[in-house]
Order: structure tokens, then sequence, then C-alpha cells
């Protein structure tokens, strides 16, 4: 997927893929290597890999089993000041 750093619509995440995407996104927007943004967040590089290739972990499953169980969806927009 090629990434835009003017991506409009706000990303829709229903799935571990869909929220990969949106997190790869957002860090190219931001000039952020994949080494930088873990830093910054406290994680590995490899974890961080790892979700921006849609790996499923068994806390992402349970978050979207219930949000799906609750009729509930979560779109990802940036927060421009």
């Amino acid at each position: 997927m090629k990434t835009s750093k003017h991506h409009d619509k706000p990303f829709h995440v229903g799935t571990a893929a869909t929220l990969g995407l949106a997190i790869r996104h957002y860090r190219l927007a931001a000039g952020l290597s994949q080494d930088e943004l873990a830093k910054r967040a406290g994680l590995h590089r490899t974890y961080l890999s790892g979700l921006e290739q849609g790996r499923e972990t068994e806390q992402l499953r349970r978050i979207f089993r219930v949000l799906n169980q609750l009729g509930v969806g979560i779109t990802l927009e940036r927060d421009d000041p």
C-alpha cells in the first residue's frame, strides 16, 4: 500500500491488519522510523513492526471481539492542533 502524507479520510479499524496500516501511515506521515517511534512509545522495534504488519496478538483479538459484541467500531484520524 502506498502511503500518502495527506490522508484526508479517517481509518476505520476492525482488524489487526487495518490497525497496522493506520499505524504505518501515521508513522510515515510524522517522518519517524520504526526505531524512533518504538523508542518514543517504550516498545521494542520488532513489536511495532509486527503491529504494522497486522499480526494479531491475543490482546488485539480480545479487544476486537469485545467491540464487535458491543457493535462499536474504531475510527482513527490525526489530531491537528
